[in-house]
């Protein structure tokens, strides 16, 4: 499984970037589909995720309101809408897939999107 995200770049505090993320690979197996963010000089932090069968979605309180997770099962790809984007929201942003509901561990990561904010 290859996961390829894209979308992100330079934006101004109040306006709103759509990332994707096109996973190569049988989509069956898919459990369910993540986003993440590295800011730069911390940790990793989880953003959102979505259920690949049943779209059901969950975000971080940081991004609630502001940022919506969807997928398009026909195109294998998860897309992350962010609205309302805050210089804190100034991060790598990554996108991985879950083949199991048996672990919290995400199987396969994307090599990651940069998308800064400006003030």
């Amino acid at each position: 499984v290859q996961l390829q995200a894209s979308g992100g770049g330079l934006v101004q505090a109040g306006g709103s970037l759509r990332l994707s993320c096109e996973a190569s690979g049988d989509s069956s197996s898919k459990y369910n589909m993540g986003w993440f963010r590295r800011p730069p000089g911390k940790e990793r932090e989880f953003v959102g995720a979505i259920t690949w069968s049943g779209g059901m979605t969950w975000y971080a309180d940081s991004v609630k309101g502001r940022f919506a997770i969807s997928r398009d099962i026909a195109k294998n790809t998860v897309y992350l809408q962010m609205n309302n984007l805050k210089p804190e929201d100034t991060a790598v942003y990554y996108c991985a897939e879950k083949t199991s509901s048996a672990t919290a561990l995400y199987d396969y990561w994307g090599q990651g999107t940069l998308v800064t904010v400006s003030s």
